[in-house]
């Protein structure tokens, strides 16, 4: 079992930046591949990014590409998704999400998942 816990959401102008955090807790962190997705509101939840075990590899949806970075510290089981150049299109409550096995974009996929997180971009 692993536990997930979201920090670091709230209101920002556009242009702006962000830094999310996944704090978790429970089995090792190290073990399992990490994503973060989103919900906007009126609209499905959506992938954003993921990282391999080792923080060795990611992938980006395209929307985020070159603006979001995410990564990971093993020795203190947490995630974090970096957000540059925010805009008022990526408000949305994020989430952290984790699973045992390779890094995917499928949340389907994914069998932990945290509270989320309010991120909120004005224009």
């Amino acid at each position: 079992q692993v536990h997930l816990v979201e920090s670091g959401g709230g209101l920002v102008q556009a242009g702006g930046s962000l830094r999310l955090s996944c704090a978790a807790s429970g089995r090792t962190f190290s073990a399992y591949a990490m994503g973060w997705f989103r919900r906007a509101p009126g609209k499905e939840r959506e992938f954003v990014a993921t990282i391999s075990w080792d923080g060795g590899s990611t992938f980006y949806a395209d929307s985020v590409k070159g603006r979001f970075t995410i990564s990971r510290d093993n020795a203190k089981s947490t995630g974090y998704l970096q957000m540059n150049s925010l805009k008022p299109e990526d408000t949305a409550v994020y989430y952290c999400a984790a699973r045992r096995g390779s890094y995917t974009r499928n949340q389907y996929d994914y069998g932990y998942w945290g509270q989320g997180t309010q991120v909120t971009v004005s224009s």
